[in-house]
């Protein structure tokens, strides 16, 4: 990359995808769209590069689907007769591993842990509450450990309708707050809901007792409001962790490549 720190930030999700404008010090223009919506994201990919201003601006995605990142990556390119940036590939995520040899962790996950590093220097337990839910650690000296996944909210509900012949399809959202859910929708939600509260505090358990500390709590992904906004667990949400991310790693690459 050149020394400009004026690029475009995508990072594209199994569900959502994340569009940023960053002029060097922070983002701008954040839009959130549906994955599956490529042409749209094309679209306003386009428009918010032409509004970035210098003479090179970059264009960096982040691709935790490989298949919608390739197609929306092949499609910019077309277009912008530009290289697209991939995190991870071209740009290396700016965090340490303690993981088991040859093992691919998805790079959403290890952005999330450099940029809750950052931000703090802390010990810290992420939460992304997405299609799936994560919750990884990463260390005080900014080691990333790896964690845990499960199915996210919508995938359990998805999965209860499709695998059995009486549950209905129920779209996600927190259930009413009462003990017990008095229709099947409700006893759905219930279910999915608490029991991602409680496995996350069940694993936060864990991994503070392996660290010996009780290490701060975070939670980002799209979800996450729904889930965890009276949590008292979760110390922070933060939306955009993932693009803080993206620009940690790209400042980094560019130091790296100044210094060298």
């Amino acid at each position: 990359m050149t020394s400009e720190h004026h690029f475009l930030a995508i990072t594209v999700g199994n569900s959502r995808t994340r569009l940023a404008t960053f002029d060097g010090k922070e983002f701008h223009n954040q839009t959130p769209l549906a994955t599956c919506d490529s042409s749209e994201i094309v679209e306003l990919a386009i428009q918010l590069w032409k509004s970035l201003e210098g003479e090179s601006p970059q264009i960096v995605m982040a691709a935790s689907n490989d298949s919608a990142g390739k197609e929306i990556a092949a499609a910019l390119a077309d277009q912008t007769s530009r290289q697209i940036w991939q995190i991870g590939t071209d740009i290396p995520v700016a965090v340490g591993l303690h993981l088991d040899p040859e093992t691919i962790t998805g790079t959403d996950r290890l952005l999330n842990a450099a940029a809750a590093w950052d931000t703090e220097k802390l010990a810290t337990i992420i939460v992304d509450a997405g299609t799936c839910v994560t919750v990884d650690f990463i260390d005080g000296e900014g080691t990333f450990h790896g964690g845990a996944i499960a199915p996210g909210a919508q995938m359990q509900l998805a999965a209860m309708h499709s695998g059995t012949s009486a549950l209905p399809e129920v779209d996600f959202s927190a259930p009413l707050k009462e003990a017990f859910g008095k229709n099947t929708a409700q006893a759905m939600l219930q279910g999915v809901y608490h029991g991602i509260r409680g496995m996350v505090r069940q694993l936060s358990e864990q991994y503070a007792s392996r660290y010996g500390a009780y290490p701060r709590v975070i939670a980002t992904g799209g979800d996450a409001l729904l889930l965890f906004e009276d949590d008292d667990l979760i110390e922070q949400i933060i939306p955009d962790l993932q693009l803080q991310g993206v620009a940690i790693s790209v400042n980094h690459a560019m130091s790296m490549e100044e210094d060298g």
